[in-house]
């Protein structure tokens, strides 16, 4: 599953205080100048999602401008890193009466304070590119989902036949602490994190609207009994 990549991760080139400084900046205008191209994938995201039965996590929620779209009779909860995002989410919660959301938290992706299967649903839109370290995030979604439920994420995949990696790149190395995310972001980070997982299977993954900028990816939590028999017996999945 893994794709050959002349990718090199600069392990300094973010951290967490980067992200919070980042995110207080953006927060005023984060809505204004990210909604409309982050749209697609946010829709697709809540459209699966919403097929859950349980409740559901949105890591990463942000200002919550995917809330709206997830359906009324689901139960969402959110938790981001950024308190100046978390303000505006919960003023969105309030003003579009979203009553299916059942409470917004601080907290780090990669640390949460939930139970293990704890959720039937966990969501990450565009935020893989955000955490410093996005293999312990996928570790802690791991252990927050129940066996049969989905990881969801949506986020920036570079790819080398991409017009923009050359630029992914120079802004990688770059401007990643002032933007607060990493524009360079090779499959192999989930694709290698699946392969090493025989309780994660690969359901669906898939470009998004516009332009293929972005990449869906579902990933299923197997009850234990098809995790043992992966195992034993690992196949790829091959995707459109």
């Amino acid at each position: 599953m893994s794709e050959a990549t002349d990718y090199s991760r600069d392990t300094d080139s973010l951290d967490n205080c980067d992200v919070e400084a980042a995110y207080a900046r953006w927060a005023p205008i984060y809505d204004l100048t990210f909604s409309a191209v982050f749209r697609p994938g946010r829709r697709a995201l809540a459209a699966a999602a919403s097929k859950a039965d349980g409740p559901i996590l949105d890591v990463g929620v942000g200002t919550g401008l995917e809330l709206p779209m997830f359906e009324p009779h689901t139960q969402v909860y959110g938790v981001d890193l950024s308190e100046h995002m978390l303000r505006r989410a919960a003023q969105r919660v309030t003003r579009e009466g979203l009553g299916h959301v059942a409470g917004l938290s601080k907290m780090d992706a990669t640390r949460m304070a939930f139970a293990d299967a704890s959720f039937a649903c966990v969501c990450a839109p565009y935020v893989l590119t955000v955490v410093p370290e996005p293999e312990a995030m996928l570790d802690e979604l791991a252990r927050v989902v129940r066996p049969g439920g989905e990881i969801i994420l949506v986020n920036h995949v570079s790819r080398k036949d991409d017009p923009l990696a050359v630029l992914d790149t120079w802004l990688d190395r770059h401007v990643a602490p002032r933007l607060g995310w990493r524009p360079q972001f090779p499959w192999s980070i989930i694709g290698d994190w699946i392969d090493g997982r025989p309780e994660m299977q690969l359901v669906e993954r898939r470009l998004l609207a516009p332009f293929g900028l972005f990449t869906i990816t579902r990933i299923q939590r197997l009850p234990i009994v098809q995790a043992e028999s992966r195992e034993a017996a690992p196949q790829e999945m091959e995707y459109a």
